[in-house]
């Protein structure tokens, strides 16, 4: 039985605490085929070249299956013959005709997960086959098995993310993504590495994957996002700012001390992304508090508006019309001229006579007797009038 697979620390050796087991054993999903339906018996002589072909029924048809085929099923092969299975995948890894190299890299990711000797090597010298379709291949597989086992790929994840060639480059950010979830911690040394790199697509790449660590990445990706808030590009700015809220729910404090930085950057979409942080800060928090009372007196008009909105959440009616009225003194900004103005307001003073009545308290109602009582005497209970009886027209209802 194979041992469960330990992901290290590529600098020490040490292994990586991630949090809970179920995590580590994450195994990626499998396509399904007619070659699934071989017989394991048969696989290996198939896929040696000892069988031709070999006929099974799968989904109610029938199919033909070839050497190709058998190599994918190499990955379905347990106990003494998984063993032997691993020797012919190394060989057809190596094969001179690229179709089988290309059949043996489909199987890969699933062999590795109980044997896994010497495929990743073999996989990083097929990452640069001569052959395009190879490449490709090798491009997916890298992909695939990236999540699973992030020791023995990291050299190999590290050198692709920054490989010249875009297609090779995308497909490791891929895989880097699905490494966030799995293992958040090894995400966020490559992230750390590549928000440090010259290349503006690969720091923006990068930051674009910071929410994916938000959950698990703990304080390594509360740094990482701080950092890339001070990154000279915008882009990768406006990346880490779309974190705050999101981080908000989390962790207020951390929250509150990144939006303060943000909520100064000179770019308005970053400057968004912190006001809406500070929306749903908790604002009996002296830090978040302030925060808000600073972001009133800010230099852009959007972030003045969206902190004056939330003073309600701070204050009592009588401090708030106070302080708003301080405000208007210097404010100059139509729309958050407006929003103070209505803040201000003092209807129970400054009101119509309907919007003062509207504050009082409403009258007493009259008793039922007392108002049978006067209206037998003719007289008017409350503002309406009695209406005169017509014995006429009740003769006429009667009649």
């Amino acid at each position: 039985m194979s041992r469960e697979y330990i992901a290290r620390d590529p600098r020490t050796g040490r292994p990586i605490n991630v949090g809970p087991a179920k995590t580590r054993s994450r195994k990626r999903s499998v396509k399904q085929g007619p070659w699934m339906a071989i017989p394991q018996q048969a696989v290996i002589p198939l896929a040696t070249g000892e069988l031709e072909s070999y006929r099974v029924g799968w989904m109610e048809k029938d199919y033909q299956m070839t050497r190709l085929d058998a190599i994918k099923a190499l990955s379905i092969l347990s106990g003494p013959l998984a063993i032997k299975g691993h020797r012919i995948l190394l060989e057809c890894l190596m094969d001179e005709d690229p179709e089988i190299r290309v059949a043996g890299l489909f199987a890969l990711p699933r062999v590795a997960e109980t044997r896994p000797d010497e495929l990743f090597d073999y996989l990083s010298v097929l990452l640069d086959d001569k052959n395009s379709e190879v490449r490709r291949a090798a491009s997916e597989c890298l992909k695939s098995v990236v999540p699973i086992f992030p020791s023995a790929t990291e050299s190999t994840l590290s050198f692709e993310l920054r490989h010249p060639m875009k297609q090779r480059s995308i497909a490791a950010f891929s895989g880097l993504g699905d490494l966030c979830q799995t293992w958040p911690q090894v995400a966020c040394d490559h992230i750390d590495e590549l928000l440090q790199e010259d290349s503006l697509y690969l720091r923006r790449s990068a930051a674009g994957l910071l929410k994916k660590v938000l959950a698990k990445g703990g304080a390594a990706a509360w740094d990482l996002i701080g950092w890339a808030l001070e990154d000279e590009d915008v882009e990768t700015r406006r990346q880490a700012a779309k974190c705050l809220t999101p981080l908000a729910h989390r962790e207020q404090r951390i929250a509150t001390i990144l939006a303060e930085r943000a909520i100064l950057d000179s770019d308005s979409n970053v400057m968004l992304s912190a006001i809406k942080c500070v929306e749903v800060l908790d604002t009996d928090h002296g830090r978040a508090r302030d925060l808000v009372l600073a972001g009133c007196s800010h230099n852009n008009p959007s972030v003045r508006l969206a902190c004056v909105k939330i003073l309600p959440r701070l204050m009592g009616d009588d401090i708030l019309r106070n302080h708003c009225n301080a405000l208007l003194r210097e404010e100059t900004d139509e729309k958050v001229r407006n929003e103070l103005q209505q803040m201000a307001f003092d209807a129970q003073i400054e009101g119509t006579e309907a919007q003062k009545n509207a504050f009082l308290a409403p009258a007493p109602k009259v008793p039922e007797i007392d108002r049978e009582i006067a209206e037998s005497q003719g007289k008017t209970v409350g503002l309406e009038d009695i209406s005169s009886k017509d014995p006429a027209a009740s003769d006429t209802r009667h009649g």
